[in-house]
């Protein structure tokens, strides 16, 4: 004969209560979890984005009087604007520089395009009959050398 307890566990057994207390004395299940991860919208056009960069600080770097030292930079220049005279050189992006100590020069002088040019060419043919070209030309004046030297009879 069964007793009156075992008839009680055997209704909740049925039941599924018996279920219900073991899930409490078990150890938790992993649950699984929702993951979200970012997300780019996709992008639309833009426009106007060019203008809004600095210049390229073009211009004189040394004015007229100034003492300059071999390889001193002159003027930088995008388009010929000042032109290389006496003691002065031509850099790669047309910048013009010191091949010597001196005082800096700037002069207007007449411009005379080699035949070679054929821009320059087919601009004078342009001009009216006695019209001349004056372009700004950037010199170095080197210093007087000191008075060291001896006389051949001397030596």
């Amino acid at each position: 004969m069964k007793t009156q307890g075992e008839e009680a566990r055997l209704r909740l057994q049925r039941r599924g209560a018996w279920g219900f207390h073991l899930a409490l004395l078990s150890p938790p299940q992993a649950a699984s979890l929702a993951v979200r991860y970012a997300s780019k919208k996709t992008g639309g056009s833009s426009k106007n984005l060019g203008g809004k960069s600095p210049g390229k600080r073009f211009g004189l770097r040394k004015m007229e009087g100034h003492y300059v030292h071999a390889g001193n930079i002159l003027a930088t220049q995008c388009h010929f604007r000042w032109h290389p005279g006496a003691h002065v050189g031509l850099g790669k992006k047309k910048h013009l520089y010191a091949l010597e100590e001196g005082v800096v020069r700037y002069t207007k002088e007449v411009y005379v395009p080699s035949p070679s040019n054929t821009e320059a060419v087919e601009l004078v043919t342009r001009l009216p009959k006695g019209a001349v070209l004056y372009k700004t030309f950037v010199h170095v004046v080197p210093v007087k050398p000191e008075g060291t030297f001896k006389l051949v009879a001397m030596l």
